[in-house]
């Protein structure tokens, strides 16, 4: 098994895959009976591999590509860099595989699409990036403008439980909450009030932005997450990130 079909064994996706994917060494003969080839019988993509003795799992049944090498033979599979991004933060989110393993792997394929983009994400990730709109914010958002790093996924006490915030301004009480969803359900608006009202109730700021602010807006986002910066005590100056930047 592997590409989706090897993902969904590894719980890297819930998502169902039309075809059975399999990988098989190059040269090597695929027969099929006539039971298989007959209606309703599940179509099978066969991937050719030179690199199967390395990349198969060597105890997992049934047998499989290692979770680094499914990661990457779905990101070379990708649509764009965000959807191949979007596989490597998925699986260490869900702690399938960590950076550090992505990383080895990555430097072991003689050809890999975005190479050097992948490598520096992974060095985001590691730091607690949980999706493709968080690498963005950091990337687009607080580095181009000199804006503080904030702390990924930062834990806070909430009564008998604890709630994970995308980004904390730590030292100025300030936190910036991110969503990609296109649409939200009433009760999913409700979390949020609430989860805000206890951040304010607890001295933090809450400032949110969704899809089309960060990668659309990034420099308007960045001038107002400075001003509230430096109205929550820091003495840092937002920069501008080009000549024709609009914070």
């Amino acid at each position: 098994m592997s590409h989706h079909s090897a993902a969904e064994l590894d719980g890297l996706t819930e998502v169902r895959a039309s075809a059975i994917h399999v990988a098989v060494p190059p040269g090597r003969q695929i027969a099929v009976s006539k039971h298989e080839r007959g209606v309703g019988a599940p179509f099978v993509a066969v991937h050719r591999s030179a690199r199967l003795t390395v990349a198969r799992h060597p105890a997992r049944l049934p047998p499989r590509t290692r979770v680094e090498e499914t990661v990457l033979d779905l990101v070379q599979a990708s649509a764009g860099f965000d959807e191949a991004l979007s596989w490597l933060v998925s699986a260490c989110a869900r702690r399938r595989v960590t950076p550090v393993a992505l990383q080895a792997a990555i430097q072991a394929r003689p050809r890999m699409r975005w190479r050097a983009a992948l490598a520096g994400a992974l060095d985001d990730i590691g730091s607690g990036i949980h999706s493709v709109l968080e690498y963005r914010y950091a990337r687009a958002v607080e580095r181009p403008h000199g804006i503080p790093a904030a702390r990924r996924q930062a834990r806070m006490p909430r009564g008998s439980r604890s709630q994970y915030l995308d980004n904390l301004y730590e030292d100025f009480g300030v936190a910036v909450e991110l969503d990609g969803r296109a649409a939200h359900r009433a009760e999913d608006r409700w979390a949020d009030t609430r989860r805000d009202n206890f951040l304010a109730s607890a001295g933090v700021v809450t400032l949110r932005y969704g899809w089309a602010d960060v990668t659309e807006r990034p420099c308007q986002v960045a001038a107002e997450v400075g001003r509230v910066l430096r109205e929550c005590g820091w003495t840092g100056t937002v920069s501008r990130c080009g000549p024709a930047c609009g914070c």
